[in-house]
């Protein structure tokens, strides 16, 4: 998003400015300033959102990072959350709160959201083996695969995915890229549990022949 892109590219002195103005600035006037400039943002005013993001983009960065261990991680994730802040900047009520605790909520909930999608990434690699289908995996080639999810080759793996049959794809898009467990797949495909799992098993197979010039 453009305007994220800009309210990042801000000098150095403006954003000392603004830290400056963070620690003199007594609690209530930076909430009732931090409003004021929410209801700017509401109205498409880029100049206000680039300031709300000298004020907010370093401390939720640092929230970020505590909970998904990874600074490109936590960046993408603040991306996110000033995205979010932008097009719904109408819908912040103070009644409800400071709009530093409504940032940092975003920030947060999407932070969590991506450690509980990679704990069922692992969950997912973790039973499905694929001994079954005359393969003898250990844990380090199927983990593979997940690094590879994980990292800069995210892109490739999702080109990876697209090239399954039908079934398979649609399968593995709700493991990795929604974060579905393989009983949440099942009833919103109203498939088996069992159908399921055999799809996963088989895509898991081809992604990583398919995948293994890049790992």
């Amino acid at each position: 998003m453009r305007e994220v892109r800009e309210a990042g590219n801000r000098t150095g002195y403006e954003a000392a400015r603004v830290a400056s103005s963070l620690v003199t600035d007594g609690a209530d006037d930076r909430q009732e300033m931090d409003a004021r400039l929410m209801e700017q943002v509401a109205t498409g005013d880029r100049t206000a959102f680039a300031t709300l993001y000298d004020r907010f983009s370093g401390p939720l960065h640092g929230a970020a990072l505590r909970i998904v261990r990874d600074p490109a991680e936590a960046q993408d994730i603040v991306h996110d959350a000033f995205v979010a802040i932008w097009e719904k900047a109408g819908s912040f009520e103070t009644t409800r709160g400071s709009a530093f605790a409504w940032a940092i909520t975003l920030v947060r909930n999407r932070a969590i959201d991506r450690v509980r999608m990679r704990r069922r990434r692992a969950e997912l690699l973790a039973e499905s083996t694929a001994s079954d289908f005359g393969y003898n995996e250990d844990a380090a080639s199927l983990a593979s695969t997940e690094v590879a999810a994980q990292g800069d080759d995210a892109r490739a793996v999702r080109a990876a995915v697209a090239t399954l049959p039908e079934d398979q794809k649609r399968a593995l898009e709700l493991a990795f890229f929604s974060g579905l467990t393989q009983e949440e797949i099942s009833r919103k495909l109203s498939e088996p549990l069992g159908t399921i799992k055999a799809r996963i098993r088989r895509g898991l197979i081809k992604l990583r022949d398919s995948l293994a010039h890049r790992l």
